[in-house]
């Protein structure tokens, strides 16, 4: 890694851009007093990082931008540019080439950039410790600070010189251990804090939760309980139910059509007990038969009578008689007595064994007696043929018309009779009709009353299953009230024996009911040992218990982790502090060989060396301690002896003889651990001539291991540069710069 190019705009006097190129080993900026050379050098201090705005001399961050001039305005931002060449990968970055830029703004605000991607100082600072440039500025030495190794305390001189020893980046690794140190120290105090704080409520929540477990326990078994008291309350409920609405339908639909039928009957029924006794037709039909037999029969007797009158004739004539006719003859009461008596005898007889042949033959009987009796009775001899001829045919015709009326009048009975009969048969059939109806309605009567009961029953047990289904919807109610959603445990519940096997929904629908009221009784009881243990609470108590215990012991793992960091910090301090020491001592011993190599060369003789002194406080008379220094630390002081001179301490030194030994330190410390590159602001400049050759040879063996960066006004310096910059300000204030190389210029003169 070197130097490869500076690039300043608006910083100080560099008004304008100007470009360093640095391709030589050694690189002199020259110039008249005032001419802006000194503030190169500070704006490497610039880029690189440096805060102390004193140190680049300023006052303010705004004192570091052009100020503007009569000819140029003043700008708002200063802006400084640093490449490296990072070919062998010296910074830890993965380019060939390496950009550090600083942007201070008249606010001042400061930008860093790094390949032009925004970054912070700390990433800068890393990175440069890692290529031993580190922020005590050992390898840019200003104007007026030569000899300022020799000025600082031993603290500070030590600081300077692990710098150059390339220890910036153990220091720095140090120090964000101790501040990692501190940080823990403050988190562990922080963490025993709210331990302590947390302590008093997490000790009562402990004492609550063993209620808190007992009501857990309460309410995991009322839970399961609850669960399978529903489950078979559910599966009970839901069969038996199921069950009686299938057995009621059956006699529901019965009782129905039974309902129905009754109705039809019932009405049939009162249709016929609003008819009268005997139908209006069958009276009449009855009435008109009887006026048929009784015309008929009156027929019959006058045929009769006219047969009996046509048959006495004709026996009359068939005997031919002459009759005495004896002319106002009487007959005796008695024998009219007696006849009336004989007729009455008949009469009775008759009408005593009824029936119509037997009333028709005592007719004929009665009206032969009485026939006779005339003819006892006549004793006149008369001559009858010819009358009775005219007789017999009178009653001939009478005869005729008399059986004709008969047979008419049989008809007309006949039919009086079969219509009577018809109505007779009809009013039976009714009447059997209506006692079948009276028996199908008894019958039914029972059967409604069969089916009325059978309903009645399942009823009745509907109402003990709906009461039932009650009392569940109110302990299912109760049950989330008391469980919230772990009342909905009893959907997927399998409800198993002792044994561990599964209840088959038939065993439960079976079981004595005495067992279910028994379950139901634990479940009261175990609701009143709940709420005695106070259920409102005991899931939030719980939760608030676990959410501090798990806090206390994440505490307690914090604070055993933070304990374990601080003794793991505080071993990888002593670690880094022992590695310090070790290469710090190895890097004193190189030094002081270089050192007293250097100081001799310089001085042609005499010694120098470096000495670890540990820091203490100073007794009565003496300075004490600075802020920064701490009693017990180590620090550096300076051993030096002049030859021919009784010099030992650096008070007693001269001007040229403190520049020659500070430029013998620097160059030592640089030979140790080479920085990449070493920027001297007149260090020749209290040198005379002898001395300017021994210093122009010491840099030439410098530029071996550093690129140097010289501004001079030393011409034995100038002798030495490859690249010379000139720099001068003209009328506007701005600093301009000119370049030669001496090489080209060399193969010019040729």
């Amino acid at each position: 890694m070197y130097l490869k190019e500076l690039s300043i705009n608006g910083f100080k006097s560099f008004a304008k851009k100007s470009e360093l190129e640095f391709s030589a080993p050694i690189t002199a900026i020259v110039g008249p007093n005032g001419s802006g050379k000194s503030n190169i050098a500070e704006s490497f201090r610039f880029v690189l990082g440096e805060q102390s705005v004193k140190s680049m001399r300023g006052k303010r961050g705004e004192d570091l931008i052009w100020g503007g001039s009569e000819k140029v305005s003043r700008g708002n931002r200063a802006g400084v540019v640093v490449v490296f060449d990072n070919k062998s990968r010296t910074f830890a970055l993965d380019f060939d080439e390496v950009k550090i830029e600083r942007v201070v703004h008249r606010d001042g605000q400061n930008e860093y950039k790094l390949n032009d991607s925004s970054v912070r100082l700390k990433d800068i600072h890393e990175l440069l410790a890692n290529a031993n440039i580190g922020s005590t500025g050992h390898h840019i030495i200003s104007q007026g600070e030569a000899d300022r190794i020799l000025a600082s305390g031993p603290k500070e001189r030590r600081e300077m010189i692990e710098d150059a020893l390339g220890l910036k980046v153990y220091q720095l690794k140090k120090q964000e251990t101790e501040r990692k140190l501190e940080k823990t120290r403050e988190n562990i105090a922080q963490v025993e804090s709210l331990r302590r704080e947390a302590s008093p409520h997490l000790k009562y929540l402990k004492k609550q939760m063993e209620k808190a477990e007992r009501s857990l326990e309460v309410q995991k078994e009322l839970r399961s309980r609850y669960a399978e008291y529903l489950k078979r309350e559910d599966v009970y409920v839901a069969f038996h139910t199921d069950r009686l609405t299938t057995s009621r339908r059956e006699p529901s639909e019965g009782l129905e059509v039974v309902q129905k039928k009754l109705s039809k009957i019932k009405e049939v029924l009162r249709e016929t007990e609003s008819e009268p006794a005997t139908p209006p037709d069958l009276v009449s039909a009855e009435e008109a038969y009887r006026l048929a037999t009784k015309e008929r029969q009156s027929l019959e007797r006058e045929l009769s009578k006219v047969e009996g009158q046509v048959s006495f004739i004709e026996r009359r004539l068939a005997n031919p008689a002459r009759t005495e006719v004896k002319a106002d003859m009487f007959v005796s009461r008695a024998e009219l007595e007696e006849v009336v008596l004989d007729i009455e005898s008949d009469v009775d007889k008759a009408l005593g064994k009824g029936g119509e042949s037997v009333l028709e033959r005592a007719l004929n009987d009665l009206l032969h007696k009485l026939k006779t009796f005339l003819r006892r009775e006549q004793g006149e001899v008369v001559d009858t043929a010819s009358a009775d001829k005219e007789e017999l045919e009178i009653l001939w015709k009478s005869l005729e018309k008399a059986d004709k009326a008969v047979k008419e009048a049989l008809a007309t009975e006949g039919k009086k009779r079969e219509s009577l009969e018809a109505l007779r048969l009809a009013r039976v059939a009714d009447s059997e009709k209506n006692r079948d109806a009276e028996r199908e309605m008894f019958s039914l009567l029972n059967r409604e009353r069969e089916l009325e009961a059978s309903i009645e029953n399942i009823d009745r047990e509907l109402r003990v299953l709906e009461r039932d289904r009650t009392d569940f919807k109110i302990q299912l109610q109760e049950a989330v009230a008391l469980l919230g959603r772990g009342a909905s445990d009893y959907f997927t519940l399998e409800v198993i024996n002792e044994e561990g096997e599964k209840i088959a929904d038939e065993a439960i629908v079976s079981e004595d009911r005495d067992a279910q009221r028994k379950r139901q009784h634990e479940l009261e009881k175990l609701k009143i040992r709940l709420e005695e243990l106070g259920v409102g609470a005991t899931e939030d108590l719980l939760k608030e218990y676990n959410d501090a215990k798990e806090r206390d012991e994440f505490l307690a793992r914090e604070l055993g982790d933070l304990e374990a960091s601080v003794s793991n910090l505080k071993e990888l301090i002593v670690d880094m502090q022992s590695k310090l020491q070790e290469q710090f001592a190895g890097g004193v011993e190189k030094i002081n060989k270089e050192f007293h190599t250097f100081f001799t060369l310089m001085f042609g003789g005499g010694s120098a060396g470096l000495e670890k002194v540990q820091l203490k406080q100073r007794g009565e008379g003496e300075e004490s301690l600075s802020d920064d220094e701490v009693e017990g630390e180590e620090g550096v002081e300076l051993r030096v002896a002049l030859p021919n001179k009784r010099v030992k301490g650096l008070e007693m030194l001269s001007g040229g003889e403190r520049a020659l030994t500070s430029i013998a330190l620097i160059f030592a410390m640089s030979q140790v651990n080479p920085p990449p590159f070493i920027i001297l602001d007149e260090t020749d400049a209290a040198l005379d001539e002898a001395n300017s050759r021994r210093y122009g040879d010491m840099i030439e063996a410098l530029a071996k291991k550093s690129q140097l960066v010289l501004i001079t006004h030393n011409r034995e310096t100038m002798s030495r540069a490859g690249i010379l910059y000139g720099i001068t300000m003209g009328s506007d204030g701005v600093s301009k710069m000119l370049s030669v190389k001496f090489e080209e210029a060399a193969e010019v003169a040729k």
